[in-house]
């Protein structure tokens, strides 16, 4: 059975320090996820310096500094991606980084990153997918705010441009921070994987871990989700991410269910066989029986264990003769 991808989303959860980021590092590695995120961009690349931030980042950072002013402290250098790979190899965890723009996408595929996650707010950047579809490597693609219009749009341009349509990933995902359950619609991760008959997953914004969990009952092939030291830790992302013993128990949770969702064939398992002596039942003598009589229903019953004639059998001994004595309660 293919293993669950989790993904811990560091993102700018190291509030741009390198021994922070280095720490979540080792949260993610101790977790058992597969893979640790951050996130590649030049502040100036990415907005413009007069945007306001989102709501969400109102409340978790200085209201009085800009977007641009608030990212610019976020970035990492190409020096701190080189140390945060070799980093993840000693922990042993994969390294992966979203792009937000074509420095950052050119940045990644020279230090070799084997996937290439695309966010949300990507996903109507034509140019963009199309730099990154030229890749020809496995992408996860994330589709917060999108409808499925958008989605077959971006599916086409990467695929176009040279991507396999086997090496893609679809994650629904909703990117309020944090996402209302009532929002989450996790239905809709299923009809993405059926409208366009690819692998799928859920990129979860939810305070919780059930929704990753049910994810994954559902066939999700990839999770992915926010993670930090503290919760209350300034800067934008803390405060809907998962602490360390979240992400811990998420991990756990999510490599049982998979154990749990077995092979889909439905026959007795393992575990359970040899119970079947003691909880089905079998055809038993009702009272003490000469050899010879006839086995008539009040003579026979049907009782535990169930190491003799199956009861199914009913109608195949009901009438038929003794072939011995029996005593009450003995197998037929």
């Amino acid at each position: 059975m293919k293993k669950v991808f989790i993904i811990a989303e560091a993102g700018v959860n190291h509030n741009g320090s390198v021994e922070l980021a280095k720490k979540l590092i080792d949260v993610a590695s101790e977790s058992g996820a597969d893979a640790v995120k951050f996130q590649t961009f030049k502040a100036e690349k990415l907005v413009s310096k007069n945007v306001e931030k989102a709501e969400y980042q109102k409340q978790t950072t200085d209201i009085n500094e800009s977007q641009y002013e608030m990212i610019k402290k976020l970035e990492l250098d190409l020096d701190t991606h080189k140390e945060l790979i070799s980093y993840c190899e000693i922990k042993n965890i994969m390294f992966l980084s979203t792009p937000f723009d074509h420095d950052s996408i050119d940045l990644l595929n020279e230090l070799g990153l084997e996937i290439f996650k695309i966010p949300s707010g990507e996903i109507t950047n034509l140019p963009y997918l199309r730099h990154i579809g030229k890749l020809n490597k496995k992408v996860i693609l994330s589709t917060g705010m999108a409808d499925i219009g958008e989605i077959e749009d971006a599916l086409d341009i990467l695929i176009e441009a040279g991507t396999k349509k086997e090496n893609i990933t679809v994650l629904h995902a909703n990117t309020e921070y944090p996402t209302p359950i009532e929002d989450v619609n996790l239905k809709a991760m299923v009809t993405i994987g059926n409208t366009f008959d690819i692998s799928y997953g859920y990129s979860d914004h939810t305070l919780g871990i059930e929704v990753d969990i049910a994810a994954v009952a559902m066939g999700a092939s990839c999770v992915e989700k926010h993670f930090t030291l503290d919760k209350t830790m300034e800067g934008p992302d803390h405060k809907a991410s998962l602490e360390p013993d979240e992400l811990k128990a998420m991990v756990k949770a999510i490599r049982n269910i998979e154990l749990a969702l077995g092979s889909s064939v439905k026959k007795p398992s393992k575990s359970e066989t040899p119970n079947m002596q003691i909880a089905r039942k079998s055809i038993v003598a009702k009272s003490d029986i000469t050899k010879g009589e006839i086995l008539t229903k009040e003579k026979i019953t049907i009782k535990r264990p169930g190491n003799g004639i199956n009861p199914m059998r009913w109608d195949e001994v009901v009438d038929t003769i003794a072939t011995k004595d029996y005593k009450k309660d003995e197998l037929i």
